[in-house]
């Protein structure tokens, strides 16, 4: 379980990020382009994915992963927080960041992470979800 606090952290930590509320709940915005919203209603957050990965991670687990209302025909995903692994939402919310951050810092952010991790990027979602299966 991951909590709507720890995402708002992860998210806030990411390069460019600020918050804003919008249709009654907070959104998680860079270079005005947003790539998450937490609900106000509960433990559940909703961001961008690509068709692909949005597919992969509903196949993988239904109960955790479904399309969001409205923008699930744009790939965004809606992810129950309570049921989901902390690490796959953190990576998640960065790919979601990544998918709409100005190149210049997604490219800066992506070699800041190489150095951390001295063995290359992370996985994107098809390592989530195999993790998930």
């Amino acid at each position: 379980m991951i909590t709507s606090d720890e995402v708002r952290e992860v998210a806030l930590g990411l390069p460019g990020v600020d918050e804003r509320e919008t249709w009654g709940k907070p959104t998680f915005r860079v270079a005005g382009r947003m790539f998450l919203t937490l609900a106000s209603d509960g433990p559940k957050a909703t961001l961008k994915a690509s068709f692909d990965d949005q597919a992969a991670l509903i196949a993988a687990d239904p109960t955790v992963f479904s399309a969001a209302a409205y923008v699930g025909r744009h790939g965004w995903v809606t992810v129950s927080l309570e049921q989901a692994d902390p690490d796959d939402v953190a990576a998640l919310v960065v790919e979601a960041w990544q998918a709409r951050a100005p190149r210049h810092l997604s490219e800066g952010h992506a070699k800041l992470q190489t150095q951390v991790s001295h063995g290359g990027t992370p996985r994107r979602s098809a390592a989530v979800c195999e993790r998930s299966r």
